[in-house]
């Protein structure tokens, strides 16, 4: 059995100051370090002491102090992707919540939605996110190791998890998958016919409340 574990960074300080965060690089907060053992916790229990495991992390702060924690837990060093980083919202982050809501231009319900324009100078569109997180998940789920975990953020998390059903990226115009920070989404992908399965999606039940 091959499984995936795909972990949202839990709360960081662009989210207590209500700032926009995509690339703008914020770091954990204490109650978010905390959640980073627990997810640690989580995860060791989950995986089998002795197995291979391979750790993948966004190359933020916030997702990078993450994974370290998770890596001195299961005795594996993190390896560092900036292509596993959040969409980037250009010359919005950092910047208060209400600055990007009064300029963001939502994507249409039927018509081009992949690569919209979403009104703020130098941000991503959706489809430049995927594609630069399927590059990354094409090399990772190239390796034949059989505990894989990926710490990211929450819109990249959903492509974290269609490039794992194949998904083609033509077909992600509609998608998201939701999941809260801190959460682990559980995937696997059976040894007789190899269909990849969601087996927990947003998972918070490790995370002290």
């Amino acid at each position: 059995m091959r499984c995936l574990y795909v972990v949202t960074h839990p709360e960081a300080t662009h989210h207590v100051e209500r700032v926009v965060g995509g690339w703008h690089d914020s770091e954990l907060t204490p109650a978010g370090a905390r959640a980073a053992e627990s997810i640690a916790d989580a995860l060791r229990e989950r995986i089998p002491d002795g197995a291979e495991v391979e750790l993948y992390t966004s190359d933020l702060k916030r997702t990078h102090q993450t994974a370290v924690v998770v890596g001195e837990r299961l005795g594996v060093e993190p390896i560092l992707d900036h292509r596993l980083r959040e969409k980037s919202y250009g010359e919005a982050e950092g910047r208060p919540q209400e600055w990007l809501d009064d300029r963001f231009v939502p994507p249409p319900a039927v018509g081009e939605r992949l690569d919209h324009d979403e009104g703020v100078p130098g941000a991503e569109t959706k489809g430049s996110c995927a594609r630069r997180v399927y590059s990354a998940m094409e090399e990772i789920l190239a390796s034949d190791c059989a505990h894989q975990i990926v710490v990211t953020h929450g819109l990249a998390m959903s492509f974290v998890i269609t490039s794992w059903i194949a998904m083609p990226l033509e077909s992600l115009a509609y998608v998201s998958f939701r999941a809260p920070a801190g959460s682990i989404t559980e995937l696997r992908e059976d040894d007789y016919f190899h269909n990849r399965q969601v087996v927990r999606l947003g998972d918070t039940g490790h995370l002290v409340t």
